[in-house]
């Protein structure tokens, strides 16, 4: 199967601050794979070098074959094709749940109002808050404006879904319906790169997970082989400290 995403040697720095020292993976269709490490080893920085939001310093993005990082790519067209759920939702707070949804694909997509209000609704309704169209995110828990954000990427169609640590702002009790809906987005069969601690997820959705640790990848392998037999030490120094913190679930809650 041909391979959706690429990365080949992602570097970037802030100043003197090396955050990514060649970080390469690839995607098939349809697969999740997840993203551990510790804050500040670049984790974050990654995700957002795929889609440009940073542009790496070196190396290479390739999307179907089009290759992101080439500056003669409209790099605008490629962003519709990658949906971003950000860890602080980044809602519009001036519009509606359904609006913010919508506003992407009439003003982006070019939609007519009605076509996009009904594509926003049945955003809304495939993470389970069709109810809440009318609703600002003021007036929305944490959980909802999260889903209302993963609704926003989904309404766009994108070909990868990039998840970048989407329920460590949420309050413990709200996080089990943002994860109901990233299984079941994953389910579906939404390609999906996801930064998460949630090892649940992990366990229970990712086809490989990838550890990071100071800006390179130090180790990677199915869910199995990577909880119960990690090859380095620093992995398994990494994964008992998060069992202490999250847990050991091996649902998706």
């Amino acid at each position: 199967m041909q391979d959706i995403l690429v990365t080949k040697n992602i570097h970037r720095s802030f100043g003197a601050l090396e955050v990514l020292k060649g970080v390469s993976l690839s995607l098939q269709k349809g697969e999740t794979k997840v993203i551990i490490g510790p804050s500040g080893t670049g984790k974050s920085t990654f995700l957002r070098c795929i889609n440009q939001l940073t542009p790496p310093d070196k190396g290479e993005v390739w999307l179907e074959g089009i290759e992101v990082t080439n500056p003669k790519t409209d790099i605008y067209k490629i962003r519709q094709q990658i949906g971003m759920v950000f860890q602080h939702f980044n809602l519009f707070n001036h519009l509606s749940a359904l609006n913010n949804v919508s506003v992407g694909l009439h003003r982006v997509k070019k939609l007519e109002k009605n076509e996009a209000k009904r594509m926003g609704l049945e955003a809304l309704d495939r993470v389970g808050i069709r109810d809440k169209a009318d609703s600002y995110p003021a007036e929305l828990s944490g959980g909802q404006q999260q889903r209302v954000g993963i609704a926003r990427a989904l309404a766009m169609n994108p070909k990868v879904v990039l998840f970048d640590e989407p329920t460590s702002a949420l309050d413990p009790e709200l996080i089990g319906e943002v994860l109901e809906v990233m299984i079941k987005v994953a389910e579906e069969g939404m390609t999906i790169l996801a930064v998460t601690h949630e090892m649940g997820f992990a366990r229970s959705c990712a086809e490989e997970i990838i550890f990071m640790e100071k800006g390179r990848i130090l180790e990677q392998g199915d869910p199995e082989k990577f909880f119960t037999e990690p090859e380095q030490e620093r992995t398994k120094e990494f994964l008992h400290k998060i069992t202490e913190l999250y847990g050991n679930s091996k649902e998706g809650g």
